[in-house]
């Protein structure tokens, strides 16, 4: 999950960068929430003490 919201956030960098402010906006929003789903997540993960090999 990581993975995409840095994903959304490098297609926000660009689309920034290239002049495209709704794009850049939206996918910057997306990144966002999935950053703090992963937090979320990774805290419950830890609070639970489950191990993923």
């Amino acid at each position: 999950m990581l993975r995409y919201a840095l994903i959304f956030l490098v297609v926000a960098i660009i689309a920034g960068f290239l002049g495209f402010g709704g794009i850049a906006g939206t996918a910057t929003g997306i990144a966002k929430i999935l950053f703090f789903v992963f937090l979320v997540l990774f805290a419950i993960s830890l609070l639970t003490g489950k191990k993923r090999f």
